[in-house]
């Protein structure tokens, strides 16, 4: 018999609704958030939301799941590829 080995990486599924919420799964940690920008920990990597009076509706780490609320304006994944920005971004929060 051969072992099989499962891949036990979660999904990752992002909704948008009129650019005024969106429900994100696969979450792992919510790693900084104000009313502009969430640095969210995701199984696909590190993602920012940015945009205008947004706020936190539902947060289940259990679950990986996190709702936000607000006007959305960008958002992006910080790939290895793009270490500049992810610097950027970092430096900014632990100034």
């Amino acid at each position: 018999m051969m072992d099989q080995t499962r891949n036990t990486q979660a999904d990752h599924d992002i909704k948008m609704f009129n650019r005024k919420s969106l429900e994100i799964s696969g979450v792992k940690e919510v790693d900084s958030f104000d009313s502009e920008e969430f640095l969210l920990q995701t199984e696909m990597g590190y993602m920012i939301i940015r945009g205008s009076n947004l706020h936190m509706k539902n947060l289940d780490l259990q679950e990986g799941k996190v709702s936000i609320k607000g006007k959305i304006q960008e958002l992006s994944y910080l790939d290895e590829h793009h270490g500049e920005k992810a610097k950027g971004i970092f430096s900014k929060l632990f100034k």
